[in-house]
């Protein structure tokens, strides 16, 4: 048998060597050598690299300084006595995507009819995001899950959730008790959404030493006027 001459077994190992998927750029078994390449016929072009999906910029930018969205004379409404008309700001990694103030008070006038209130003002935004969607569907699945949320918070009972009308572009009302301290309490939350901004106000209250415990509408109804000075609010800082 006719052994292969040295320069032919050099070129048969470099071609074992090769990749499979390159193997056809043309090692051969000839002892001429490898063909030419054919000249003159021009290669494909590259593919272009699709486009990344573009989406809607989302309507809101930045939030409002969430202890300034309620007006003093709203707080003094809805927190008699708040132990601080300011508010409480409560921390936030980053204020102008999410941010939270807390008011309580008790209105002690009659000794008879110790009443405790307590109102939380929290918002959300939303950026739109080619992977994630656009600022307002993102804002829209979150409405739903902070509604759900406010079923059961704090170990709320007897949630009884309704829609509510012009309050932004959607808006749901949450009613719960919850019992603190041997004294029930009605809590009426608002989860409300203007564009890509979601809001959420929650508003209690209690009867304390055996006083009347609030109705619950008027808490509902404290509530959503709340919530439509917080969209107001959401507008006017982004002009």
């Amino acid at each position: 048998m006719h052994r292969p001459t040295a320069p032919r077994l050099a070129r048969i190992l470099a071609c074992a060597a090769v990749p499979v998927m390159l193997v056809a750029t043309g090692c051969s078994d000839s002892d001429s050598g490898s063909k030419k390449k054919e000249s003159g016929k021009p290669s494909a072009p590259a593919t272009p690299s699709s486009a990344a999906p573009s989406v809607k910029a989302a309507t809101f930018g930045k939030l409002p300084e969430v202890c300034k969205t309620l007006s003093e004379k709203t707080i003094d409404k809805l927190v008699p006595k708040a132990e601080k008309k300011e508010g409480k700001a409560l921390p936030s990694s980053d204020t102008n995507d999410s941010a939270s103030c807390f008011w309580s008070g008790l209105n002690d006038e009659d000794v008879k009819d110790l009443q405790f209130r307590t109102l939380t003002v929290s918002l959300k935004r939303f950026a739109s995001d080619p992977t994630l969607g656009t600022g307002e569907k993102r804002a829209q699945d979150f409405v739903a899950k902070q509604t759900s949320v406010a079923t059961t918070a704090d170990g709320a009972k007897d949630a009884k959730t309704d829609k509510a009308s012009g309050i932004g572009d959607e808006a749901n009302v949450v009613g719960t008790t919850t019992k603190k301290d041997d004294n029930d309490h009605k809590n009426e939350t608002v989860v409300a959404r203007t564009a890509n901004v979601v809001i959420t106000v929650k508003y209690s209250g209690a009867g304390l030493q055996g006083a009347k415990t609030p109705d619950a509408d008027a808490l509902k109804n404290g509530a959503q006027d709340a919530t439509k000075e917080v969209v107001t609010a959401v507008a006017a800082a982004n002009k």
